[in-house]
């Protein structure tokens, strides 16, 4: 519960044509993580199953691409072995269907395309609608007229006119928004450079016209219509070819699915094969309990001996080994948020359950309101679906929050007026709640900083363990310096046993800093020393981050007092929608505020300390496609 499950090291030895089916049996588990050491690698230099593994990749890449477009509903397996001949086969029919499916594919891409481009032609086509005239003209030059087809803005248009009349030019407007117009200008030949001189002055943009375009207007788009509805016949066509395609070959994905799922196991576990001859090494690592299950299964299924060592794994090790977490579904949040940390390495202490429990107080205690708890969980209800694992999360900090709310007396801001306080209301007793804050950051750091000693004993690092400053040393550092604060807070007095309970175990630090230091003399004493001024600095600026329990517990009744006030500078009904708007401001963002608090606080202040967060995530061989 409190790490990661025991692990052994399995090592098998079986004959090379009982691979498949051992690598089934080893799947079937369900908890075999496989992984090659290079001991054996000189003895049992051959990559087996290099080729099969090869062949199951681009299969399986070709199924999945085909699945995406054909989905099937896959019937229960039945496990066998699949031959490499097999395999050969099924991926080779994957790439006739798949090249059959791609060709298919290219031909409806190169029909939307064309759609796509005809309908553009339309729109363009919109703008030369009003226009009675063969566009052909505009696209080819001739030997009397002088024609131009373009926009001005409106402004100029006047003054245009006019110039193109005395030209020798007409101008025809058959377009015209509040902007700008499009016009045609016709006129004879001769005068052309006047003309293009007068369009230049009045800033005119020619209208290209798409080759496409070289008949009346109408006549184009009677064209542009027809070719849309070929095409539309033409996709259509297609897409019947490829439903026809799937319906040909559904028993053969199918057959083909049966086939890759029992060859995904052994295509797997081929990457960490090794061998020689006849003889195969299957090597990898296994949850204890597990074992005497797999040698028994194992002893069932093959025919031929195996040889099936196991040992338990060295400390030096532990770094290599893969950690197995285990934990309710109802963890499932708060486990994926331990991991966006990191994962535990094997044999440290997994931080799950201990930062379940202080997320919820610590969140519970600076977000306590039973109206903005009971949102939170609903909305976690409510959206459950799309939360999905993450619902849990939701429900829980809002139960956190209505427990709280209990406590302080507050229900949507009101403090003390529609509930009474169980215990205190923050904002009426800020003392009392900077004190709580102090002293939960006091228990919290003392606990992270034990939890470290303890890992430290498992990992053999013994001396870390008692005199460093994350040590016990450094405990009894801690709380000496409470000591000795607390009595001169209190009496206004520092005498020989507050020195003591501080300085002796700040010398074990400082000593054990300067063995462990392998410097110069001058460089070892100022790393010593700034290192011991940092174990104090650390553990004070520790404790003090915790004040923030308290300080948004306070700003919590603060953004409800100052959501009223401005509620109350308005008349009904306006009244109302402020405070409702104003509470949700308060669940949407403080709560989001918070929820960042805590996670900083737990990070920083806890996982720093005792949670190396350098751990390998165990992945176990796993039977057919549809889990890998």
């Amino acid at each position: 519960m409190f790490k990661p499950l025991a692990m052994q090291h399995i090592s098998l030895k079986v004959l090379s044509e009982d691979v498949p089916l051992t690598a089934q049996v080893l799947a079937e588990c369900g908890l075999f993580h496989p992984e090659a050491s290079d001991v054996f690698a000189e003895h049992l230099p051959e990559r087996l199953g290099e080729t099969f593994h090869q062949i199951f990749s681009i299969a399986h890449s070709r199924f999945n691409k085909i699945l995406a477009r054909f989905p099937i509903i896959q019937s229960p397996l039945t496990y066998r072995t699949v031959s490499l001949s097999e395999l050969e086969q099924v991926n080779q029919q994957l790439g006739d269907i798949w090249q059959a499916i791609s060709q298919l594919e290219e031909k409806l891409h190169q029909h939307h395309e064309q759609q796509t481009y005809f309908k553009q032609l339309l729109e363009t086509l919109k703008i030369f609608s009003g226009l009675d005239v063969d566009l052909k003209l505009f696209q080819k030059s001739t030997h009397f007229l002088n024609l131009h087809i373009g926009t001005v803005s409106v402004d100029t248009l006047e003054h245009l006119e006019e110039a193109m009349a005395l030209a020798s030019h007409f101008l025809t407007i058959f377009q015209r928004n509040e902007q700008s117009v499009s016009f045609v200008v016709a006129g004879p030949l001769e005068h052309q450079d006047k003309v293009r001189a007068i369009l230049e002055h009045a800033d005119f943009q020619a209208l290209n016209i798409p080759p496409e375009f070289h008949k009346h207007p109408q006549q184009v788009h009677a064209d542009l219509t027809a070719h849309l509805v070929l095409l539309q016949k033409h996709i259509e066509k297609v897409k019947v070819t490829i439903q026809a395609l799937s319906e040909k070959h559904k028993l053969s994905l199918v057959q083909a699915s049966h086939i890759l799922n029992n060859a995904a196991a052994y295509a797997e576990l081929s990457k960490n094969l090794r061998g020689r001859g006849h003889l195969a090494l299957i090597e990898g690592w296994m949850p204890t309990y597990k074992v005497s299950q797999l040698e028994d299964e194992l002893s069932q299924q093959l025919k031929s001996p195996f040889v099936l060592n196991t040992r338990t794994p060295a400390a030096s090790e532990y770094a290599h080994v893969p950690s197995l977490i285990r934990h309710h579904r109802l963890f499932a949040p708060f486990m994926t948020l331990v991991k966006n940390y990191g994962t535990p390495r094997y044999g440290e202490f997994d931080p799950t359950l201990l930062f379940t429990v202080t997320f919820l107080l610590m969140f519970g205690t600076m977000f306590g309101d039973v109206g903005h708890g009971a949102l939170i969980a609903g909305a976690g209800w409510y959206w459950r679906d799309t939360l999905k694992t993450f619902t849990p999360f939701f429900i829980t900090a809002g139960l956190s929050s209505m427990f709280f709310g209990f406590l302080y007396g507050s229900i949507f801001g009101y403090e003390e007026v529609l509930l009474p306080a169980l215990w205190i209301s923050p904002i009426h007793n800020p003392n009392i709640m900077l004190k709580v804050a102090l002293y939960w950051g006091i228990g919290f750091i003392l606990l992270a900083t034990l939890l470290t000693v303890m890992n430290r004993w498992h990992a053999g690092e013994y001396a870390d363990a008692l005199f460093n400053n994350t040590g016990i040393s450094g405990i009894l550092l801690y709380l000496g310096g409470f000591y000795a604060a607390q009595q001169w807070m209190l009496y206004d007095i520092f005498e020989y046993d507050q020195q003591l309970a501080v300085l002796l175990p700040l010398f074990i630090i400082l000593g054990y800093k300067w063995i462990i230091n392998k410097l110069s003399f001058g460089e070892r004493f100022l790393v010593t020393l700034i290192e011991g001024l940092e174990s104090v600095i650390n553990y004070l600026a520790n404790t003090l981050s915790f004040l923030r329990v308290a300080a948004f517990s306070l700003n919590h009744a603060a953004l409800a007092i100052a959501v009223f006030t401005l509620a109350n500078m308005i008349d009904n009904p306006a009244h109302w929608l402020v405070i409702i708007l104003g509470n949700l401001f308060i669940v949407i963002v403080e709560g989001a505020i918070v929820t960042i608090q805590v996670l900083r606080l737990e990070y920083y202040e806890g996982f720093s300390r005792f949670f190396s967060g350098d751990g390998r995530a165990f992945h176990p061989l796993t039977i057919g496609l549809h889990q890998k």
